[in-house]
């Protein structure tokens, strides 16, 4: 039996990398989705592969560090189809970086991006859900919030704190309104993300990382393994590396 059919799912971050692998998974076993990102060019594209496909999507361009644009998003989609039943945030950034460099603006980036976009997304559609008496909020982290390596000190900050509003929201809101909260960290991802880093003492550390980097589909295959359960079965923790990955 399929839980994923006809869910009503938002993804943020889902003009790229993990958040777009994993809106075409989910509207491929059958669930609409609605995508959210500021990459319009991207969201367009996704959207009409989906539907191409004989999906259902619809995108809105969101900042997710705008609480207001969240809630505009939730909005949309409530205006579409009604509820929302899943949240996965997935929108984030990862620039590592050394601690001597004070790559300050790059810190505020990610916290508001990592951190703030996450609770804006919780605190949008948790009195839709609570209403509802079910729904699924998913969060991305990263193996990063687990284990801690040279130059990842802020970023794996960020992702510490994801770990731990996530397991708020199983103790304070779980139990109570059986709303599922779960945690999804990936290791390293072939997403290009080293790309973006700009510290050039941080290099050495992600020497090598590309060559044990596992494809997106494998994390996004993962978040629809926690998609698809019943109301009263909650996955946890998922935590999805590569085999050879050292940390």
């Amino acid at each position: 039996m399929s839980y994923i059919q006809d869910k009503v799912v938002i993804i943020t971050g889902a003009s790229s990398g993990i958040g777009k692998a994993t809106a075409i998974h989910l509207a491929k076993n059958g669930a609409s989705v609605v995508l959210a990102s500021i990459d319009e060019d991207g969201l367009k594209n996704v959207v009409e592969r989906i539907n191409q496909e004989g999906g259902k999507a619809h995108y809105k361009l969101v900042d997710v560090t705008v609480n207001e644009e969240v809630q505009s998003l939730v909005d949309f989609t409530l205006d579409k189809f009604g509820r929302v039943d899943t949240l996965i945030n997935c929108a984030g950034m990862m620039l590592f970086s050394m601690w001597d460099n004070a790559h300050v603006d790059e810190w505020e980036t990610m916290i508001d991006l990592n951190v703030k976009g996450v609770l804006y997304g919780v605190a949008a559609v948790l009195p839709h859900m609570k209403k509802q008496g079910s729904g699924q909020i998913i969060n991305v982290g990263s193996i990063a919030g687990h284990a801690i390596g040279e130059g990842h000190g802020v970023y794996s900050s960020t992702k510490y704190a994801v770990r731990a509003i996530t397991e708020s929201l199983r103790k304070e809101i779980s139990v109570k309104h059986n709303i599922q909260a779960v945690l999804v960290s990936p290791g390293v991802i072939a997403t290009k993300w080293q790309d973006k880093v700009t510290d050039k003492d941080v290099k050495a550390v992600l020497e090598g990382l590309n060559e044990v980097a596992i494809d997106v589909d494998y994390v996004a295959e993962t978040i629809g393994f926690v998609v698809n359960h019943p109301a009263n079965v909650m996955i946890n923790d998922v935590i999805v590396t590569p085999t050879n990955q050292k940390w």
